[in-house]
């Protein structure tokens, strides 16, 4: 990782990296489109959710943190709900990527299928029109083997290209979502009644 990246980002006290997020209100961090429904089935903001992905790729395989600088102030309940949220929403977009390339190998198993089945009658067919030498016949045996051969292209394609794409966010998404969460805020921390005051520090 260059080093002139790493300089981009603050440190914690135990010298992890630190992606950090500021916002007037924990309100802000979330979908305006959501509203109804509980914070822990919220979609994140979207432009939120780009940052933390683009942070968490150029910083590689740093360790980092979140830490998130509010304006308003949070008590530990809400504390605890972003966290919560912030781990469902990125296992979430996991969950999803991890369909689509379930349903990505499914296609290419089924082009496979297709383009071996596409193949062997195009040999087969080849073989009656020998003795034929029609040019009908050999024009639709040609016809069969490229498009054998480009349902074969498409299925290897996707084993050995389009599924790497996929790969790389789900690893991503992972990372985020099992990164340490942090506060820090402009006003106090409010402890919720019979609330331990300590459990408001930042990274608690």
């Amino acid at each position: 990782m260059e080093k002139r990246i790493l300089e981009r980002y603050a440190r914690t006290g135990d010298g992890r990296l630190a992606v950090d997020v500021a916002a007037a209100r924990i309100e802000d961090l979330y979908n305006c489109y959501d509203r109804s429904a509980p914070y822990l089935k919220k979609d994140l903001e979207p432009q939120l959710v780009d940052y933390l992905v683009e942070c968490a790729r150029e910083l590689g395989g740093e360790s980092f943190v979140l830490r998130f600088s509010l304006d308003s102030a949070i008590d530990s309940e809400g504390a605890a709900r972003l966290k919560e949220s912030v781990k469902r929403y990125f296992l979430y977009l996991k969950h999803l990527e991890l369909r689509e390339l379930k349903d990505m190998f499914r296609t290419s198993l089924i082009l496979l299928a297709v383009g071996i089945g596409i193949l062997t009658l195009s040999v087969w067919l080849n073989r009656q029109i020998e003795a034929q030498e029609t040019v009908i016949g050999r024009v639709f045996a040609e016809g069969l083997t490229v498009a054998a051969w480009v349902s074969l292209w498409e299925a290897l394609a996707t084993f050995l290209i389009n599924w790497a794409p996929h790969r790389r966010r789900i690893r991503l998404y992972e990372r985020i979502g099992a990164a340490p969460v942090l506060f820090a805020t402009a006003g106090p921390v409010v402890a919720p009644p019979g609330a331990d005051s300590a459990s408001l520090l930042p990274g608690h």
